[in-house]
């Protein structure tokens, strides 16, 4: 009995011995496994949501910028971040209608891509953090009390767009050397294009030149307004902070062409596409810098806390292969200063 009975009590012991470790591994197991599924990796990785709001084509170079920042910051579009894009076309009602859904819809921020999206963001709602790339100087039209205390709900990156206006003009004016008359297309209701014109204005008349200033309400507007100019309304055109007429830019650069126009640019992607000569800031960079706000502000920073930055470096790009075709030389002291030269 006794030696049959000891192979028993051994097996009950190493079974007594085991069970503990296996319950704990059994434990583990479960433990791990849980923590891999899905559900449970959605509630650790949070999912920050973001409003866009873009005027138009031209302002995509932002958001690529935007995006290569975020991901250099540890957040991926579609990963950690997801961007609800709402480009408004140029139509202010559009651009209200789209920031009061961001704000009923609880998304995290507002990222406003130009001044005049930046305004319309700021009056429609009233909760919601705003991060802007503002190419007018935001305190002159008030979206914050100063750069180095912003005071409210709304931070970001200043490119001076609107404040180079007049150097622009002297740019053209040296491209130029005859130039007397110079043709513009603004809507006057907004903001920017006001500041924008005044300061071309009070320029033009400092350099001799007569600024031929085109109103329009509607994109229908602008179209009439640039298919009837006559070649001897102006000499040259030159863009003003304007939404609608950025947006319009293929239509103003084949009208320049065939009335042998120089054009002088505030986009630089505008010169890729035939425009003469622009100068300002890259739209990809600025995306790429803006980035940290929307990162901070997401993690807990309030916008009043996050100084305004400034873009200082301002690029001149010149299509010389757009010059041959209007029959413009560039003189040697232009052309020397360029940053960029399409050929």
């Amino acid at each position: 009995m006794r030696i049959q009975q000891k192979p028993v009590d051994q097996r009950r012991a190493r079974t007594k011995l085991i069970a503990p470790h296996s319950v704990l591994a059994f434990t583990l197991c479960a433990i791990f496994f849980a923590l891999c599924s899905p559900a449970a990796q959605a509630q650790q990785t949070k999912m920050y949501r973001v409003g866009i709001l873009v005027p138009g084509e031209a302002w995509y170079e932002i958001i690529d910028g935007l995006r290569v920042g975020l991901k250099q910051l540890g957040l991926e579009e579609g990963k950690q971040i997801t961007l609800a894009i709402r480009d408004w076309k140029g139509d202010a009602k559009a651009a209200e209608a789209a920031a009061k859904t961001f704000e009923q819809e609880k998304i995290n921020l507002i990222y406003a891509t130009s001044t005049n999206s930046t305004i319309t963001a700021r009056r429609a709602t009233a909760e919601i953090p705003i991060v802007f790339c503002a190419g007018t100087d935001p305190v002159v039209v008030g979206l914050v009390d100063s750069f180095a205390k912003p005071g409210g709900r709304l931070t970001g990156v200043y490119h001076p767009i609107t404040d180079l206006t007049a150097k622009r003009l002297e740019i053209l004016k040296e491209m130029v050397p005859k130039l007397r008359r110079v043709v513009t297309f603004y809507d006057p209701s907004l903001r920017t294009g006001i500041e924008s014109s005044k300061l071309a204005r009070e320029a033009a008349q400092q350099m001799s030149l007569q600024l031929v200033e085109r109103h329009f309400a509607s994109v229908n507007e602008l179209q009439a307004s640039v298919h009837a100019l006559k070649t001897e309304d102006a000499d040259a055109y030159l863009a003003v902070s304007d939404p609608t007429a950025s947006n319009q830019a293929r239509l103003i650069i084949d009208m320049a062409r065939i009335k042998r126009f120089p054009t002088m640019f505030d986009f630089l992607s505008h010169v890729t596409k035939g425009g003469l000569a622009s100068y300002a800031v890259s739209f990809h960079e600025m995306g790429r810098l803006s980035a940290k706000y929307v990162q901070r502000i997401l993690t807990g920073v309030q916008p009043k806390d996050l100084p305004v930055e400034g873009i200082d470096k301002i690029e001149l790009v010149i299509n010389l292969k757009t010059a041959q075709q209007i029959g413009l030389t560039i003189p040697p002291n232009v052309l020397v200063r360029a940053d960029k030269v399409i050929k």
